[in-house]
């Protein structure tokens, strides 16, 4: 079986844990629906932010979808002068015999932007993905960030 790149790029409202996590699990949402992928299908994912995002880890969002037997890895994007801020992308490497013209990439709100040729997507109700979304989160997963340390009495700064 072929495995194959299904790309997908999203923008963040702001660089905060739920905003990186809500932006995340929408553009992964989607590029399951839109692909008919089953997890166990997956080989691995790489999630890439730009450097403005570093409040969360965005592979957090694939855990919190029950990715939790897939290699995850988060990297930052290259910084190129003019490029789309607060964007969050995914590649994930898929086991499937769809052929690779058949894959459905997708790129949302900002970074449509970015392909407008692969971002012909129909109309998403985001009421229903988000409920679609609420009906396959695992509650036990957590972030692996370690907490900020605590701040140091002013005589022993």
């Amino acid at each position: 079986m072929p495995c194959r790149g299904v790309r997908g790029a999203t923008t963040a409202d702001a660089n905060t844990t739920e905003a990186i996590l809500t932006a995340t699990r929408q553009l992964l949402a989607l590029m399951i629906r839109q692909n008919g992928i089953q997890k166990e299908d997956v080989a691995s994912a790489i999630f890439t932010t730009t450097k403005d995002l570093d409040a969360e880890f965005p592979a957090l969002a694939a855990r919190q979808l029950g990715w939790l037997d897939v290699p995850l890895l988060c990297a930052y994007e290259l910084s190129v002068p003019g490029a789309l801020e607060r964007c969050i992308r995914i590649l994930i490497h898929w086991n499937t015999d769809k052929p690779a013209h058949e894959i459905v990439h997708v790129y949302i709100k900002g970074a449509v932007d970015l392909r407008p040729d692969l971002s012909k997507l129909p109309p998403v109700d985001w009421e229903e993905l988000e409920r679609w979304i609420q009906a396959h989160l695992n509650t036990q997963a957590r972030s692996i960030r370690k907490p900020p340390p605590p701040e140091l009495p002013k005589q022993f700064r």
